[in-house]
């Protein structure tokens, strides 16, 4: 059975919790027909976004994922203007907005998106497609609806560990 973006949006807001950042990640790169993907949460300790779950990411790129600053690479840039940074193909990108050694990636069509609630950035949700491609409206609309799922959770999971 494959899974739908509709049906991640139902299952996040049915959940109370987090379940797990690797099997989110994955239903989410499934839903979208996509073959690599991440996850950054909002280190604000560091401001700095750190790693939670990646798929499809070469081993010797991990090191430069694994914290990003806000402004640097799709995720940083998406999590600085807080919307959706995209990218037809990755590899002819002359923007500058893709690092150099996101071409590593042989992804073409990605996009990354940030993950708020009430004007809040709490990380990025990235995916990618070995293929040229440019994501719906509906898409991006439920890329930012899951984003917005998930910092809830995070916002009431963050409040906890205060307590």
């Amino acid at each position: 059975m494959t899974i739908t973006s509709t049906d991640i949006i139902s299952k996040l807001q049915q959940e109370e919790g987090l379940q797990g950042w690797q099997q989110l990640l994955e239903d989410v790169i499934s839903a979208f027909g996509c073959s690599t993907g991440t996850i950054h949460t909002l280190d604000k300790n560091t401001g700095m976004l750190a790693l939670q779950a990646y798929q499809g990411i070469p081993d010797f790129l991990l090191p430069k994922m694994q914290a990003i600053p806000i402004g640097k690479g799709m995720a940083g840039i998406a999590a600085e203007r807080k919307q959706p940074v995209e990218m037809c193909n990755l590899q002819t990108d002359n923007s500058g907005v893709a690092r150099p050694a996101a071409k590593e990636t042989k992804v073409e069509g990605s996009i990354a998106a940030p993950m708020m609630l009430e004007g809040q950035l709490y990380g990025t949700l990235g995916i990618a497609k070995p293929v040229p491609y440019d994501f719906t409206e509906e898409e991006k609309a439920h890329l930012m609806q899951i984003g917005e799922l998930i910092s809830g959770k995070l916002k009431k999971q963050q409040a906890a560990e205060q307590r």
